[in-house]
């Protein structure tokens, strides 16, 4: 009797547990041979984020030897080589985790026709996202524009099995593995590791504060938020196995993660998200300032709770979401600069980076992108006295301010002349045309 062989390509999905396309494989199939194509296409990741990618891909290949089986890693484009290896195995077809960017669009469509042509299936499976794109649309349109429907809808959904990670992997002999690039060290000296059991155990260690998540997630000092965002990116943890854990699907956090849908349906419905304004008739008379963009990159606006969230940007590979809306809030609203340069700035650095969310979250407080209130700003003296009231997030990520105390680290041009002298920090960008109001 002859057996049964598919090929499983990872992509944005580097976990054994909950991966519908591997449970499918291992299920249905004698031999599952899973791949890792390194696409240079893609290789062009910051080094944070080449460095967790490699961490996974290296925890991913542990956990398939110890089931019996191994993660075959081919460097290429992915079209072709994974061809190229079903075809050397015998493989009956290919399954992957359906996505919804351009390129993986692209993607999908070329292998499709490739697979086609030497007679295998493709088939495309759920996993990520809790909800599939396509899988809720409003009446008169193909995608939900507005959050609030979205998440109503959403609720109601039922959602598939959590599935567990298959016991038992048998690749076909004779399969070379291929090796695994060595990890670079990144840029961000206290970045996350990568990995499904760094994410078990971040998950494992968050959840007992998640009673009180409403009251605790925005406290910018505190950093009690889940930290998840980059094991989600990856694919290191399933957002339905989160969902889940967490359990009331009308809780703060859930709702969080239901964000992450919602981007994934806008993205589905308009590809263009990464560089195209979203809202019809939104702003485009964006400045051109290099050294104010120059100034908000590198932290040093003379504005603090803007510098620290920039600072934690550049140190972690992370920044509080408080301080992704505060600093993302101040590029486009006070200094008026263009919010694609602020999304490569934080794709240059986040270990998230992510074009579907990030894209989505920017264009939000830019005002050109599914707010409902595109007009609302951040005032960010405000933002920081609410959520960072005694100033212990500022002077962490600022330590020119650490000599200020209380929340007079907010505003140090309000300082005594002869206490502005002695810190070496500098005073706030001066924009043409501003009215910032919190200086008066």
């Amino acid at each position: 009797m002859t057996e049964r062989t598919a090929v499983v390509l990872f992509t944005r999905d580097l976990r054994v547990h909950d991966h519908p396309a591997l449970a499918a494989a291992a299920s249905a199939f004698d031999r599952v041979v899973p791949l890792y194509v390194l696409d240079p296409t893609l290789q062009k990741l910051s080094p944070n984020r080449t460095r967790f990618l490699h961490q996974s891909l290296a925890e991913l290949r542990e956990a398939l030897r110890r089931r019996g089986g191994d993660l075959v890693v081919r460097r290429g484009d992915p079209v072709t080589e994974t061809v190229k290896l079903a075809r050397k195995v015998g493989a009956e077809g290919v399954g992957l985790s359906a996505d919804v960017t351009r390129y993986a669009h692209r993607r999908e469509r070329r292998l499709r026709a490739e697979c086609e042509r030497h007679r295998m299936f493709l088939r495309l499976f759920p996993g990520l996202t809790i909800v599939e794109p396509g899988a809720l649309r409003p009446a008169g349109g193909d995608h939900y524009r507005v959050f609030s429907p979205y998440f109503r809808a959403w609720q109601g959904v039922e959602l598939r099995a959590e599935l567990a990670a298959p016991k038992r992997i048998r690749l076909p002999d004779g399969v070379d593995p291929g090796r695994l690039p060595e990890p670079p060290k990144g840029d961000s000296p206290d970045a996350a590791e990568g990995g499904e059991s760094a994410a078990q155990r971040r998950l494992k260690a968050w959840l007992p504060t998640l009673d009180r998540y409403d009251d605790i997630h925005d406290d910018m000092a505190g950093d009690d938020t889940s930290r998840l965002s980059p094991y989600l990116r990856w694919g290191c943890v399933s957002p339905l196995a989160v969902a889940n854990r967490a359990g009331d699907r009308d809780g703060p956090f859930v709702r969080q993660l239901c964000w992450r849908d919602f981007y994934h349906q806008v993205v589905a419905g308009f590809p263009d998200l990464t560089t195209t304004a979203y809202r019809r008739g939104a702003r485009e008379d964006w400045r051109d300032d290099p050294h104010a963009l120059a100034a908000w990159t590198e932290g040093r606006t003379g504005m603090p709770i803007v510098d620290a969230g920039m600072r934690q940007l550049r140190a972690e590979g992370w920044m509080h979401n408080r301080a992704r809306l505060i600093t993302a809030g101040y590029l486009t609203k006070h200094l008026g600069l263009d919010w694609r340069p602020g999304l490569e700035v934080f794709f240059r650095w986040l270990l998230d980076g992510d074009r579907v969310n990030n894209s989505g979250n920017w264009q939000w407080v830019a005002g050109t992108g599914n707010d409902s209130r595109p007009y609302r700003g951040f005032n960010p003296v405000r933002q920081a006295e609410r959520y960072d009231p005694d100033g212990a997030y500022v002077r962490r990520w600022v330590p020119e301010l650490e000599s200020v105390a209380g929340k007079a680290v907010h505003q140090p041009w309000r300082l005594p002349d002869e206490t502005r002298r002695t810190l070496d920090y500098p005073p706030p960008l001066d924009v043409p045309g501003a009215d910032p109001v919190w200086m008066r």
